[in-house]
């Protein structure tokens, strides 16, 4: 399992639609994007499925001396979300989640637990989870996967 955890639940794809699609590529220079710039582009799809699900966007690129949450969400359910973005170009070497290793996931956790510390306490909530969201860009489309629960 690319997650060394089998997800407990479900997993969601989305294709974005090309309005939207336009609207993360405003100003991106052509298909040629670099490894920043298509990341930057996977993150804000990320986003958008998030805000279209009425998610609430907390913080984003929060970082510390353990790493970088890339994105902080809280659900309608009240629960905080901590989700892993993970964006490529096409699947030939591997899928994008195979990247969330062992050693990353517990980089995030420990990265969760210093922004649970610092605003966790401000916020209602009742419960945390980890989630991550693979995008692949390809063909002038943007390919979402939400994998819920993924560790």
């Amino acid at each position: 399992m690319p997650l060394h955890r089998r997800p407990t639940g479900r997993r969601v794809r989305r294709r974005i639609p090309s309005d939207d699609l336009g609207r993360l590529q405003a100003g991106a220079p052509g298909p040629r994007l670099d490894a920043r710039r298509l990341g930057e582009l996977g993150e804000l799809a990320a986003r958008l499925w998030l805000h279209d699900q009425s998610w609430i966007i907390l913080d984003a690129n929060w970082r510390c001396r353990y790493g970088e949450l890339d994105i902080v969400a809280l659900t309608r359910h009240h629960s905080i979300v901590f989700v892993e973005v993970k964006t490529r170009r096409s699947t030939l070497q591997g899928s994008p989640q195979e990247a969330v290793h062992t050693s990353k996931q517990s980089n995030i956790r420990r990265t969760a637990t210093l922004w649970l510390q610092r605003y966790g306490r401000r916020i209602s909530h009742v419960g945390i989870r980890f989630d991550v969201i693979t995008c692949v860009v390809h063909d002038g489309a943007v390919e979402l996967q939400h994998i819920v629960e993924a560790f």
